[in-house]
């Protein structure tokens, strides 16, 4: 485990992250979903896929790199790019063109995709804009009524637990990244794609899956009987398509 200082727009952001077979050439960086960290990836993956050297860090915000800043997905996927840059480049055998993949789930997966890899490895992205339930929909509304009559603290009851526990910082962040759709840059991406997905989750639907695979021209979909966090019991699987399927 290290920490490594990157400038980005005159803030510095202090990104801890561990390597994993760092006397292999060929990378694979690995990107955690929000609300999660690089522990989890690395506790999926680092076991396989053992002819690459692994990248896994912890966005800001997240695990142990802290952020005081509202960010966008944008300023995100510039952060990890500069951090690559630096821990690639700079401190590595391995130049900027042994970078052969990087694998986002769910979050990650929107930071990987602008990251524009060689070969783009998607985890349940999130992305794909879903229909609200009702419910969700009055909180919405009704919160939107509070905030316009300067009621702002009493729409703090309407927010789920997990979002009450966030920063102002990260729920500024939150705010920005929920409910992008990102279906242009995944048909802007034209590189190798290959998609996975849990056939139960819950958290970005089967159907979304299948619709960011006919928006990227050429990628292979994959699923599995399991929920958000498929990955987590299917590694093996998944990194044998892998292996077998990056160019």
């Amino acid at each position: 485990m290290a920490v490594k200082k990157i400038n980005y727009e005159n803030k510095i952001f202090a990104i801890n992250y561990e390597i994993v077979n760092n006397e292999k050439e060929k990378v694979i960086v690995f990107l955690h979903g929000w609300g999660s960290n690089k522990e989890v990836m690395k506790s999926s993956f680092s076991s396989f896929l053992k002819d690459f050297k692994h990248i896994y860090l912890d966005m800001p915000g997240f695990g142990k790199s802290e952020n005081e800043h509202i960010l966008t997905t944008k300023d995100y996927a510039n952060i990890v790019n500069a951090f690559l840059k630096k821990i690639i480049d700079n401190e590595s055998s391995s130049p900027s063109s042994f970078l052969i993949a990087i694998a986002g789930h769910s979050f990650g997966g929107k930071v990987a995709t602008l990251l524009n890899p060689k070969n783009l490895i998607l985890l349940s992205s999130a992305g794909i804009l879903e229909e609200k339930s009702p419910k969700v929909k009055f909180k919405i509304k009704l919160a939107k009524i509070l905030n316009g009559l300067g009621l702002n603290k009493i729409t703090r009851i309407f927010r789920s637990q997990d979002v009450n526990t966030m920063s102002e910082s990260m729920y500024g962040t939150f705010k920005n990244v929920v409910d992008e759709d990102f279906q242009d840059s995944f048909t802007n991406y034209k590189n190798n794609a290959l998609i996975f997905w849990g056939e139960i989750d819950k958290a970005t639907s089967l159907e979304s899956g299948k619709k960011i695979s006919r928006l990227i021209t050429n990628s292979k979909f994959y699923s599995y009987n399991d929920d958000h966090y498929f990955f987590m019991k299917h590694a093996n699987d998944i990194t044998t398509k892998i292996e077998n399927g990056i160019l």
